[in-house]
């Protein structure tokens, strides 16, 4: 499923932070060099697993700035594993 082997980085804006079980998800608009927006689906690591590197369910909202660091999908499409994050200019979480 991700190219665990491939590390790719976006940036766009926060659309959704689904704070689930047994993953999280980070849903981003990424804004390609023509224009276009895409949407973005990163799965993360479970609530619990966040929460011990300080996360909460608050820490991403709609409208955030994100530079994200992820696994991408195989097949190339627009998602992939979460690696790292920085949010409104700001480190959170996962590794650096």
């Amino acid at each position: 499923m991700f190219d665990s082997s491939t590390e790719q980085t976006i940036e766009g804006v926060v659309k959704e932070f689904q704070w689930t079980n047994p993953h999280t998800w980070i849903q981003v608009n990424v804004t390609g060099a023509d224009g276009k927006v895409v949407e973005y689906s990163i799965e993360g690591n479970s609530p619990n697993g966040l929460s011990r590197q300080g996360w909460t369910r608050n820490s991403l909202k709609p409208g955030d700035k994100v530079v994200l660091k992820m696994h991408p999908l195989k097949d190339g499409g627009p998602g992939g594993a979460f690696m790292s994050a920085m949010v409104n200019g700001q480190p959170l979480g996962g590794r650096k």
